[in-house]
């Protein structure tokens, strides 16, 4: 049946088929890219999003015949490397997602490419490494080191040496690592509590405290588990984890993504069998047990089991507001909050519960900024595609700069810290949880 533009059906997404051979197959992969690019080419209404559109669209202009037939099959990979898989032309803008005849999923498109490239190239050592978020972690927070690398990390004369040898950009912040990771500080913060049940929630987290919440954010712990204690939520970490595999996924490294899912999988399915919900402080780790695995191995049930009881923090803490179960007794107002939404957060399609919950403490209000940060992860840090993702987050710094609100958050650190790097207010961002626990006084 013939479906047309504009249909009020929800999108509908696909499993990856990454194992079969096919899908590495350098000219179906061309034949799939000249025919998706033909109709981006015809619409443009994903333009603004990022700059693989800008991109495309310049070199289907300036081609010979003005059309994607006149782009170089070479050329394909310029867009790929511009997409950073943030998901947001599917799930807001592309009129032409299945269940449209077109079956347009540009991201996974995008996803694919990379993989091919991956497959028949393989990675620069620079792109391996930043993607290794477990390695990095691990070796840059022990005692001594940490201090090593945070305090060079600030040296221009270094940053001017990294960017020359490994293409990181000397004006981009990189994260500070600690010694004292969210794992360690959170066995001295769990106590047993006696969680009850509210709705489809538990009242029994396990916290997967990802890379970034571990070595690098390890404060959060502290504010999760004031606040989901104070809210009579028994929390712990869970006992142990591996990176979600999404920095791998957007390298196209699609083995190491299994790998990483045989190590976490089968961790989190022994915790949800024994009651517990899922959580995480980042977005994209959340993402990933929500869609991106799922659409990996859409038939291994440990996988989906996983999938169901994974919340994203704020979602979870709302879910239990609406069964009469979040303490309202804050001590303070907020003021002002400058609210960046994460894309990966966006394309969850649980609305904004960050905002929502905040929104519940009194002399507050939410400013939620809904476009996108351009940092993803590596993409803000590689020399090459550093200038793009500053141009990409200049909407959302210069709503930043006019607000001028109290607070700077979003519920993605490393966004946060690029979009008050680019802001001339030069305030400190905050996550949301650490506002939340501020404004119950804990």
């Amino acid at each position: 049946m013939s479906r047309k533009e504009g249909s009020l059906e929800a999108p509908t997404r696909h499993p990856l088929d990454w194992q079969s051979p096919v899908f590495y197959d350098r000219e179906a992969l061309n034949t799939e890219l000249e025919r998706v690019y033909d109709i981006c080419h015809g619409c443009r209404r994903c333009v603004s999003l990022c700059n693989a559109f800008p991109v495309l669209f310049e070199l289907v202009d300036e081609s010979d015949t003005m059309e994607v037939d006149g782009v170089a099959k070479t050329d394909y990979n310029r867009v790929v490397d511009q997409c950073y898989l943030c998901d947001m032309c599917y799930m807001s803008k592309c009129p032409y997602v299945p269940p449209h005849e077109w079956q347009v999923d540009f991201p996974h498109l995008m996803l694919r490419a990379k993989a091919v490239h991956f497959h028949e190239q393989g990675a620069r050592f620079r792109d391996r490494l930043i993607t290794s978020t477990d390695a990095m972690g691990k070796a840059a927070s022990k005692p001594v080191i940490s201090a090593i690398v945070n305090a060079v990390n600030q040296n221009g004369l270094f940053r001017q040496a990294l960017e020359s040898s490994l293409g990181i950009a000397s004006d981009a912040p990189l994260p500070t690592y600690h010694s004292n990771t969210l794992r360690k500080r959170a066995t001295i913060l769990a106590k047993p509590i006696i969680g009850a049940q509210v709705g489809e929630t538990t009242g029994k987290v396990a916290l997967y405290a990802t890379c970034y919440g571990n070595y690098n954010s390890p404060h959060l712990a502290e504010d999760f588990f004031r606040v989901f204690q104070h809210n009579d939520v028994h929390l712990e970490v869970v006992p142990k984890e591996q990176c979600c595999g999404m920095p791998k996924l957007e390298l196209g490294d699609l083995q190491a993504v299994a790998r990483l899912k045989e190590a976490n999988i089968p961790v989190l399915a022994k915790l949800v069998d024994q009651g517990y919900d899922l959580i995480a402080p980042v977005p994209s780790c959340v993402l990933m047990y929500k869609q991106e695995l799922p659409l990996m191995f859409p038939d291994d049930p440990d996988v989906l089991k996983v999938q169901r009881a994974f919340y994203d923090p704020f979602e979870y803490l709302f879910l239990r507001h609406k069964g009469g179960a979040l303490k309202l007794d804050f001590r303070q107002g907020l003021g002002d909050i400058s609210y960046h939404v994460a894309c990966h957060l966006r394309v969850q399609n649980i609305g904004l519960k960050t905002r929502d919950v905040l929104a519940l403490i009194p002399d507050t209000k939410i400013n939620a900024i809904e476009r996108c940060s351009g940092h993803d992860g590596t993409y803000a840090v590689k020399v090459e595609t550093r200038d793009a993702s500053v141009k990409i987050a200049r909407p959302v710094v210069r709503k930043v700069d006019e607000l001028r609100a109290l607070h700077v958050a979003s519920d993605c650190p490393m966004a946060a810290t690029h979009i008050t790097h680019l802001s001339e207010s030069n305030q400190q961002p905050v996550h949301p949880m650490t506002l939340l626990r501020h404004a119950y006084g804990l």
